[in-house]
């Protein structure tokens, strides 16, 4: 097998052809994640990023067989593309494609390649990685049978919702989802609402502030490709605009993303009221699977009809490069340990965090 290795931008159009049609032929792949227009998004803001194009000899020339997206950092450090904002990673391959893992990694100039949302179906990846932990991501299979899925819901949990429907249409009119909304000005506002929410739980990394990250999400939203576009879908109650979904789609998938409520409405759960009107949006243009996202908040445990593993780990040749990138992980997560075993210490990160972040 010959590896050759682009960047985004570099991808012909044969390339994104061949890429769609084996996602198309795997509902393991047909995540939108896994898109060449994800990668080539990515790409234009980060400049590690790159991508292995996988052939085999045939009869009538090389033929591609794969497609690995990647980034290559500092001493041969590897991580997926998209590397902390990507929910779904792993090699895009024909069916039944093996591949040696280390010999991809040395085609690559890789060392180490460090994964936390690995796609179920990477087997040579799984026999060859170090794993640190598997988890499950919820989703719902809608199979064209939405009424059946609804009554399969805890009863409690479903009129609950409609009363909280009932609730927004009382005080604030009659409540409506505009599907894939095109207007940019709600992305600022969603936007804006999801960075409050992160900082009122003191989360310190927030991506929605950055510029090129930003750059990211409105370029995937003006995408037009069916493989890959930002879906933003809006709720409102009367004229109020009361919650929003910034999720990616394909063909088959919705992949959850960014949801975010207007908090002068959060007693009547605008989120959840949202996200069963999407489901019934979602069947109506052909979605399959909603991906709800790894994580065990409640919610996607009464909505979910199944779930699918994501695997942490890394993969490690034998090499000197790989030998130290192995012990500043175990170092460093070692120290994130320490520190969040000891909840003094973690507030006193947590604020000195907060303080940095206002001084910037």
């Amino acid at each position: 097998m010959d590896v050759t290795v682009l960047r985004p931008d570099e991808l012909t159009t044969a390339d994104i052809s061949e890429w769609h049609a084996m996602q198309r032929g795997d509902m393991a792949l047909a995540n939108p994640f896994l898109s060449p227009e994800f990668t080539q998004a990515v790409g234009h803001q980060r400049t590690n990023a790159r991508v292995a194009r996988l052939t085999v000899s045939a009869p009538e020339g090389p033929r591609t067989v794969g497609y690995f997206p990647f980034e290559r950092h500092a001493l041969g450090s590897g991580k997926p593309i998209g590397s902390g904002f990507c929910d779904w990673q792993g090699l895009i391959h024909e069916p039944g494609l093996g591949w040696d893992p280390m010999e991809l990694l040395r085609a690559c100039d890789l060392a180490i390649w460090e994964y936390d949302h690995l796609a179920e179906g990477q087997t040579p990846f799984e026999s060859a990685g170090t794993h640190r932990a598997r988890a499950a991501s919820p989703i719902i299979e809608l199979n064209g049978d939405l009424s059946g899925y609804l009554e399969h819901r805890r009863h409690g949990f479903l009129k609950e919702v409609r009363q909280k429907e009932r609730k927004l249409t009382r005080e604030l009119g009659p409540v409506r989802l505009v599907f894939q909304s095109p207007d940019p000005r709600l992305l600022d506002t969603l936007i804006r609402w999801k960075s409050a929410q992160l900082r009122a739980k003191g989360i310190r990394r927030n991506l929605l502030s950055e510029e090129w990250f930003q750059a990211i999400l409105r370029e995937l939203f003006d995408q037009s490709s069916e493989f890959c576009s930002g879906a933003l879908s809006v709720l409102y109650a009367g004229e109020e605009v009361v919650a929003m979904r910034y999720e990616l789609r394909s063909p088959k998938v919705l992949a959850g993303w960014f949801p975010a409520y207007d908090t002068r409405f959060a007693r009547c759960s605008p989120g959840i009221v949202m996200f069963l009107k999407v489901a019934e949006a979602a069947e109506d243009n052909g979605i399959a699977r909603i991906d709800l996202g790894k994580g065990p908040e409640p919610y996607k445990q009464d909505l979910k009809t199944a779930e699918l593993t994501v695997t942490e780990g890394y993969i490690a040749r034998n090499t000197a490069k790989a030998a130290v990138l192995r012990t500043r992980m175990a170092s460093g997560r070692a120290a994130r340990a320490a520190i969040r075993a000891n909840p003094t210490v973690h507030r006193a990160a947590v604020k000195a965090a907060g303080a940095v972040d206002r001084l910037r």
